[in-house]
């Protein structure tokens, strides 16, 4: 098979639209700090990721993402999905860097581009959930950052369709604030690995490969991309009042010793309302494609990344 260069696909939609003016300003300072490639522009939402199945599966063997989360999501999704052995690279862009921070990447494009020429690759862990989507059938979604429902799910959707001009950071935290004051939280059931069913009152329950979550919370301390299990995260029922001034904890990673607030690993869990007409958002890196109820669960060292050395 003819060796393929390194293809770049790229978002033209990320920050606020202006990926293909920032693509072209970008271009050279790839060229030279990385090397040849060839380059590739979604033109629509899963865009990203069926180009990235289909070079797969074509036999690509690097495949670089320059987007936000949702881009890096999207390729490596369809990486995950191939089934194929391609590596992913990132070009730090756009809007969300939850994933970014937790690989420790260089947002200088320059340094970015060194690092995916000169890099290490990782076998990295990611995730899968299935959840009910909106024809009200199965299915399913592989996430390489975090998944989560709950307020989480609501804000999401809310910032998607507001759009994130203000960035992802200021755009996620003044959603949270306009949805948390007519949030009202529901009740769930989650089993955990084969452990029973437990019943929680929820503001938001995320589950974390990285670190990071909703635009620079540091939602899981201490979660590992490499450990093969997922950081569960249960912010119980808070009051709007609560919210606001326990928030802050979120960004400086000091919330998990609140009473409200249960940590633990695992390698699947499920959940379900308890309520089965209650609409809960399912929120996967970023984008929020459907409700419960969900499972979600650990691939172990399932995709390969290049970080820096």
């Amino acid at each position: 098979m003819k060796h393929k260069l390194p293809l770049i696909i790229i978002n033209p939609a990320a920050r606020g639209g202006s990926g293909r003016k920032d693509w072209t300003r970008a271009v050279a300072a790839v060229r030279t700090h990385f090397g040849p490639f060839e380059c590739v522009f979604t033109e629509a939402p899963g865009d990203a990721s069926r180009i990235a199945r289909e070079e797969a599966l074509a036999g690509r063997g690097f495949l670089i993402a320059f987007g936000g989360d949702g881009t890096i999501s999207e390729v490596a999704g369809g990486i995950l999905d191939s089934g194929a052995d391609a590596e992913l690279g990132v070009l730090p862009h756009g809007t969300g860097a939850d994933f970014v921070r937790s690989l420790e990447l260089s947002t200088h494009l320059p340094d970015a581009a060194q690092s995916l020429r000169d890099g290490r690759t990782l076998w990295m862990d990611a995730g899968k959930v299935s959840y009910l989507g909106a024809d009200g059938n199965e299915q399913f979604r592989f996430f390489i950052n975090s998944a989560s429902f709950g307020l989480s799910g609501e804000v999401t959707e809310n910032t998607n369709r507001s759009g994130k001009a203000l960035g992802g950071l200021v755009s996620f935290a003044s959603n949270t604030v306009k949805t948390a004051f007519t949030f009202d939280p529901p009740d769930v059931y989650i089993e955990v690995d084969d452990e029973p069913a437990r019943r929680f009152p929820i503001t938001t329950v995320t589950f974390n490969n990285g670190r990071y979550f909703g635009g620079g919370m540091k939602m899981a301390p201490a979660a590992s991309l490499v450990d093969g299990r997922l950081d569960m995260i249960i912010v119980q029922k808070l009051s709007f009042l609560r919210i606001l001034t326990q928030g802050p904890r979120l960004y400086a990673g000091a919330h998990l010793e609140l009473p409200e607030v249960h940590h633990r690993l695992l390698s699947s869990a499920r959940a379900r309302p308890v309520d089965p007409q209650t609409r809960i958002p399912v929120e996967i890196d970023g984008e929020s494609p459907g409700t419960l109820p969900a499972k979600f669960e650990v691939l172990p060292k399932s995709i390969r990344v290049r970080v820096p050395r």
